[in-house]
């Protein structure tokens, strides 16, 4: 790995793409500004709390013969345009079921050219009294582990709820080629979030040895949901380099190739599994 500087956004979005793009756009403007190489941006920056209509409507071809749409074209030309390597959150694109939708993370290098898609695998379901959530409803899972090499170093993806299951992560950090960083887009619920969201990012930074960088949804939406924020950046022993708690922002941090290293060689758990 090499030093590298990056940031996550954090957001509220709403149930129309078009602000919702301008918004990102001048959240992406602080990040670069304040020297990020990479970027982070939300699940679903692009709309969140939209009719299940809105969401199906928005959904943009990306597939083995291109992409394309307002979204993506925005994605590409945000990165081409302040250099940076670009991590879009999630986007709706079409599924195979012509009535469900894939949660499809794009990245972007400094050049607008994508160089990796991640569909989200683990989808979300909670019932909890009045409150209720089932994205197997309207979502299809995909079915792949997705990690791409940087100059930096190798990233690995998840988005959300994968944040619950340690061993996708395993899978992305198998030996010769550890993951070096985790960006994990999302917008856990205030009532999961408050419970685990810290807990889980700590967890999957400290297991697996590399950094992570958390970008989240974090406020009152127009619907009414609210999503717990704290976009944050650990470290791979755990600490916590930077957070942003609840509000639309921009948190950045330095991830250090020596810290990584001696984490690495002073506890080389790493090499000591078994299975």
């Amino acid at each position: 790995m090499k030093d590298l500087r990056v940031a996550a956004v954090q957001m509220i979005s709403g149930p129309a793409v078009a602000p919702n793009l301008a918004t990102a756009g001048w959240l992406i403007a602080q990040a670069a500004t304040q020297g990020a190489q990479l970027v982070v941006l939300p699940e679903y920056f692009p709309l969140i709390g939209a009719a299940d209509a809105d969401r199906l409507a928005a959904r943009e071809r990306n597939d083995a013969r291109g992409g394309a749409g307002p979204i993506q074209d925005f994605l590409a030309a945000e990165a081409r345009r302040y250099g940076i390597w670009l991590v879009g959150g999630s986007i709706p694109t079409f599924a195979d079921d012509p009535d469900k939708l894939r949660n499809t993370c794009l990245v972007f290098d400094d050049a607008g050219r994508q160089v990796a898609r991640y569909d989200k695998i683990h989808l979300f379901g909670f019932h909890k009294g009045e409150e209720r959530y089932d994205e197997a409803a309207t979502i299809e899972g995909g079915d792949l582990p997705v990690a791409f090499d940087t100059p930096w170093g190798r990233v690995g993806i998840g988005i959300c709820y994968d944040l619950r299951f340690p061993e996708l992560f395993r899978a992305l950090a198998q030996l010769p080629n550890a993951l070096d960083l985790l960006v994990l887009p999302a917008a856990f619920t205030e009532t999961t979030g408050r419970a685990h969201w810290e807990l889980l990012l700590r967890a999957r930074a400290v297991e697996n040895q590399c950094y992570v960088v958390a970008a989240a949804q974090g406020g009152q939406h127009p619907n009414g949901r609210v999503t717990h924020g704290n976009s944050m950046i650990v470290d791979p022993w755990g600490d916590i380099l930077a957070r942003l708690n609840k509000g639309e922002g921009v948190v950045t941090a330095e991830l250090s190739a020596t810290r990584l290293a001696e984490v690495r060689s002073s506890l080389p758990a790493l090499q000591h599994r078994k299975l």
